[in-house]
């Protein structure tokens, strides 16, 4: 079951990643501006200092695919939204959804998308009506602000859910 803010479909979902197209390409799926979908996969389970590995496993990425060391300010921007993304939907999973299992992250060249995988029944929204001056429960509104789009799919008959996000790629 697929669940978007905006649309039935994401628009960088091309399907489950088969792990041999992962697998043939160690770290990432294509060189940086080759047109080509590039693919990083990280798994969380039995990890310590989970957020700060999943933002090392990004920030090595980010710099894999030409997005770090910026080269101006959008492109700062851009990659610290990532970043922000990537933390919020990790801390979701540690906090309400029996910790991450993995963090998948790829990029076409136009999208990021950002999958975080947990084993939790749950399901995240943002709180309505958001209170910016309360402590707490801004993590959702974060990411639903940053991204083009965000959801979640579940596997019938497997426990958990993946949340994804897809921001847009710098100019």
């Amino acid at each position: 079951m697929l669940m978007s803010t905006t649309r039935p479909y994401s628009p960088g979902d091309r399907g489950p990643e088969s792990e041999a197209a992962v697998a043939a390409a160690p770290g990432s799926a294509a060189a940086p501006g080759s047109g080509g979908r590039q693919v990083r996969r990280l798994s969380l389970n039995g990890a310590s200092g989970i957020v700060p590995l999943s933002r090392d496993f990004t920030r090595e990425a980010l710099h894999a695919w030409g997005w770090l060391p910026a080269a101006g300010a959008d492109h700062r921007a851009a990659a610290e939204d990532v970043l922000l993304v990537v933390s919020e939907l990790v801390t979701n999973a540690c906090l309400h959804a029996e910790g991450p299992e993995e963090l998948w992250l790829s990029c076409d060249g136009k999208v990021l998308r950002v999958e975080v995988s947990d084993r939790g029944a749950g399901q995240p929204a943002p709180r309505t009506p958001h209170r910016a001056g309360r402590p707490g429960g801004h993590g959702m509104f974060i990411v639903q602000r940053l991204c083009l789009d965000w959801g979640v799919v579940r596997t019938p008959g497997s426990a958990g859910k993946t949340v994804w996000a897809e921001l847009g790629a710098p100019n």
